[in-house]
């Protein structure tokens, strides 16, 4: 058919939190871009906790399996470990976007650098080569799916600008901020 298909726009649902919403559906880059230091210590402890476990469960109870035995276990104990590790990272991180937890810094973050895309011009979430019809697509598919991601992992590839926070915040900030730097250079000799 050669009618372009529309998308309804269906609003984003608001979790209530105590903490403020930064992003419903942030993308990847974002979320580990985002990731605080101690999430990526948590993620790398337990993603260690994995092999060494199974070095420990070895070394107390030997499986006598013989020579190139255990290599291919440790390997497969150290992939498990790094693949939880990223989701360990992952979903710390998207917590704070959604306002589950304290996300202070991240919020500070998040307005330093949409202002600054305001400022130069650019498109708020990126720009996606993808029509708006598979933008919303995207955008609900993935729209909190972290909350389930232990069981299928979707994180948000696609950019977008259904994030169900108001942008219009970024774009007073930066009012403000271009007026005063006006001013200070009206004001200065």
């Amino acid at each position: 058919m050669a009618a372009e298909q529309k998308s309804a726009v269906i609003p984003p649902k608001q979790a209530k939190t105590d903490y403020p919403l930064i992003d419903s559906d942030p993308h990847i880059r974002r979320v580990f871009g985002y990731a605080r230091p101690s999430d990526y210590a948590v993620a790398g402890g337990l993603g260690a906790a994995s092999p060494l476990a199974f070095w420990v469960m070895e070394r107390v109870s030997p499986s006598h399996v013989g020579r190139g035995g255990f290599a291919p276990v440790m390997r497969l104990a150290t992939a498990v470990g790094i693949i939880g590790g990223l989701h360990i990272l992952y979903q710390r991180s998207c917590n704070r976007f959604y306002g589950f937890t304290e996300n202070t810094r991240e919020v500070e973050m998040d307005m330093r650098e949409m202002v600054d895309k305001v400022k130069k011009g650019e498109p708020l979430y990126g720009t996606s080569q993808v029509s708006p019809y598979l933008q919303g697509v995207a955008a609900q598919n993935s729209r909190y799916a972290q909350l389930f991601s232990h069981i299928i992992p979707w994180p948000n590839l696609v950019n977008h600008d259904r994030h169900g926070v108001d942008t219009a915040k970024y774009y007073q900030q930066a009012e403000r901020e271009l007026e005063a730097e006006r001013l200070s250079k009206l004001g200065s000799p």
